[in-house]
């Protein structure tokens, strides 16, 4: 799981506003005796629309002239969100985004407070204030059961939420933040404290085991810490065997514990299927017990024993 942060409205795609401020300014042309009072001003001063004079009267500057107030009423205050009138020149507009609001419009959906100078969200057409938003939408710490705030960093999993700072390791009582951790039940874990208090030791380095390894006798190893007693080769997927209980290769168990074949010399392991022949205290591989004389193999044949050879029945018979 990861840590990120929570924006207000993430439920339904809204997030923290910040409504701006219109305001028109007006202006005042006074024409008395001899003339408006500007002095310099020779050419007439006419509403852009109306064409109406505007000494005397108040007037609004656009970028393309001078509108008396009527007509900038009419082609460019906004029409309110909310309440679905004019916003005169004279109101105090807030919009956000492409919406625009009377001041005394600008307000929650659900308690109907004023968010013209508090932090809101905005839930499809929706205004909230914090408190409605986090009480219909905002998730709840599992740890402390206090609301998770819009913009405030929380961590997820597994359908339940916490503050970055109530998900704790259940060890060393530290927050785990954005680090790995390990789920037990209904408790968390950083990989650390988990290793420590779970996780299976090598019984060769008695270190943990965090992936992989081997067992052996029902007991766990790293995979080089699993080796041969006498040559100390790997032994992680090779053939071995055990003598009281250590591994070994099959060359060094043949070397060292392995009986001896009494024609080649050579150890009798048992591996790959291979068979021998015991007869007294001596030892045969199957393809090495043949007669001395004639070479004929002598498995599963009778056969007579002469000083250290063994010959078949018929070359005996030349004796």
């Amino acid at each position: 799981a990861q840590c990120r942060d929570s924006g207000g409205g993430r439920v339904a795609q809204g997030h923290l506003g910040q409504p701006k401020l219109r305001l028109t300014h007006t202006f005042l042309i006074s024409a008395g005796e001899g003339g408006p009072q500007t002095g310099t001003m020779t050419e007439c001063f006419d509403c852009d629309n109306c064409k109406e004079s505007l000494y005397g009267r108040k007037y609004i500057q656009m970028d393309n002239g001078p509108y008396c107030i009527p007509c900038y009423d009419a082609h460019f205050a906004n029409t309110c969100d909310e309440c679905k009138e004019l916003i005169g020149h004279d109101c105090r507009e807030l919009y956000y985004e492409d919406r625009h609001y009377h001041e005394h419009c600008f307000r929650c959906f659900r308690c109907d407070r004023s968010l013209a100078d508090e932090p809101f969200t905005c839930q499809g057409k929706e205004l909230l204030c914090n408190d409605c938003y986090c009480s219909e939408f905002s998730s709840k710490c599992i740890a402390c059961e206090k609301t998770v705030m819009p913009g405030s960093r929380k961590l997820e999993y597994n359908g339940q939420t916490w503050h970055e700072h109530c998900f704790i390791c259940s060890s060393c009582q530290q927050p785990i933040g954005s680090r790995s951790f390990i789920p037990d039940k209904k408790d968390y874990y950083c990989v650390p404290c988990y290793e420590s208090k779970f996780a299976p030791r090598c019984t060769r380095c008695k270190k943990t085991l965090t992936k992989g390894g081997v067992t052996y006798r029902d007991e766990p190893w790293h995979k080089e810490c699993f080796v041969c007693t006498g040559c100390k080769t790997p032994l992680a997927g090779q053939q071995f065997t055990s003598q009281d209980d250590n591994p070994y290769c099959i060359k060094c168990f043949g070397n060292l514990y392995a009986k001896k074949c009494s024609a080649c010399t050579k150890p009798i392991t048992g591996f790959g299927g291979g068979k021998y022949v015991s007869f007294e205290d001596r030892h045969w591989h199957h393809n090495c017990f043949n007669c001395a004389r004639c070479s004929t193999s002598l498995v599963g044949k009778g056969f007579i024993p002469d000083n250290d050879q063994i010959l078949c029945r018929d070359c005996s018979s030349d004796l």
